[in-house]
């Protein structure tokens, strides 16, 4: 292959000349910004202002994040105590809550239900009376007439409030406990409370059985 001639047109002239490039290096070398290109150094106020920020807050996460420790954001702590505290709710409150949420409906605010319809808990025998036949009506439901004070009822089923198959509440024992606490000594009943682990102890023994009859209700002393 033949070399190209150097007067060939075809081929393009350097842009720059030796003197150029020699001046350039220089220029490059002495120091001097670049002045055309309209590049400046970051001020150095905000240099130190970036600083500070960065230090002021990682200095802030250090000392308030505690670590990231889970127990930190616990909601049930106490500030400052470093131990975890349960908040405890009184029995009756939270049972005159779960009442009014679903049990005013049938039996009133005054607990006297509605005649011939939905029998009283006022002065009911069976509110004041078992503690085992009154977890069970309200865990697992009634179902046929039942005679309250006197009085045959046979018109609606009680359904189940505890977290039982078919229950359509799906309340928990603690709720449980609570709302037959407060109807055992509201309106003038003066029964004891209901403890939590007697509502446990007596759904998981009945786990998989419907609602109770009368009949049934009856042979438990």
């Amino acid at each position: 292959m033949s070399a190209e001639h150097p007067d060939d047109s075809r081929l393009e002239q350097a842009a720059a000349t030796d003197d150029s490039l020699i001046s350039a290096h220089d220029k490059a070398s002495s120091g001097e910004p670049d002045t055309h290109a309209q590049y400046r150094l970051l001020p150095l106020a905000l240099l130190f202002a970036f600083s500070g920020l960065i230090f002021v807050g990682g200095t802030y996460l250090n000392r308030y994040s505690g670590h990231f420790h889970g127990d930190i954001f616990d909601e049930r702590q106490l500030p400052g105590s470093g131990e975890a505290t349960v908040r405890t709710i009184d029995p009756v409150v939270l049972g005159q809550k779960q009442y009014n949420l679903a049990c005013v409906t049938c039996h009133m605010p005054n607990g006297q239900g509605l005649p011939n319809v939905y029998p009283p808990l006022a002065g009911s025998e069976w509110v004041v009376g078992s503690e085992e036949r009154v977890i069970k009506i309200l865990t697992h439901g009634l179902k046929g007439p039942v005679t309250v004070m006197g009085n045959t009822y046979n018109v609606a089923a009680m359904p189940a409030f505890g977290q039982v198959p078919g229950g359509g509440y799906n309340w928990s024992d603690e709720k449980i406990a609570a709302v037959l606490t407060y109807v055992r000594q509201a309106w003038g009943n003066t029964a004891g409370p209901i403890d939590v682990a007697k509502v446990t102890e007596i759904r998981l023994a009945g786990a998989d059985r419907k609602e109770w009859t009368e009949a049934e209700l009856l042979e438990i002393q």
